[in-house]
């Protein structure tokens, strides 16, 4: 788990279209919290905190919010981006208990993914994410192995993940599946490529009498 950082965030009573574009237009961005077992309630937060905070912890690391002065931990639920500008427009997120395992969905990163020393080759990550369950104390921010010692024909599986030997954590699919795979640069030759028949082709004047 990342390293604790607060996000102040404000409680809203404004709801409705109108009154959340209002927000919006403040440079403020409406969000909901939820909870295991409590009703969710709505915040307010500006934009660029929210920003900040995103690019930080992404989906997969907890982090502290802090509401009229209560703390508590977080993960994001759900942030919906505008579809052409660069603005958020609602955020959710979900109380963390930190006594109880929760199950989260955390990227797969292929470390040294420049650094492969076969060359020319093609890696193909297969895995993007994973699903893992654990206490929240144990929670990894991603999922790691490292490709830069593959040779052509090697496949990196769910076992070798960093994860995969850590106890604590619980992994939701086949420590067999594949993760990554080195292949062969295919390249395209020439005698695949058809020529084209010149003769075949209709000259301007053939294309003018066909017109006639």
């Amino acid at each position: 788990m990342a390293d604790t950082i607060t996000l102040a965030l404000t409680k809203r009573e404004e709801v409705g279209k109108n009154k959340v574009d209002k927000l919006r237009q403040e440079g403020l961005v409406p969000g909901v919290v939820y909870s295991k077992g409590s009703e969710p309630y709505n915040v307010t937060v500006p934009q660029k905190d929210l920003v900040k905070i995103y690019e930080l912890m992404g989906t997969s690391n907890i982090f502290e919010i802090n509401v009229d002065g209560e703390t508590s931990m977080v993960l994001f639920k759900d942030l919906q981006r505008h579809p052409f500008k660069n603005q958020i427009l609602h955020f959710d997120l979900f109380l963390v208990d930190m006594s109880e395992k929760l199950k989260v969905t955390i990227p797969v990163v292929l470390e040294g993914k420049d650094d492969i020393k076969v060359q020319p080759s093609n890696l193909i990550q297969v895995i993007d994410e994973i699903e893992v369950e654990c206490l929240p104390i144990d929670l990894p921010s991603e999922a790691m192995v490292n490709v830069s010692d593959m040779e052509i024909g090697d496949v990196k599986e769910v076992k070798d993940l960093d994860i995969a030997n850590n106890d604590k954590i619980e992994i939701f699919i086949e420590l067999d599946e594949a993760v990554a795979t080195l292949q062969e640069v295919q390249e395209i030759e020439e005698e695949e490529v058809a020529d084209v028949d010149a003769a075949a082709v209709p000259t301007v004047e053939e294309t003018e009498e066909d017109a006639e």
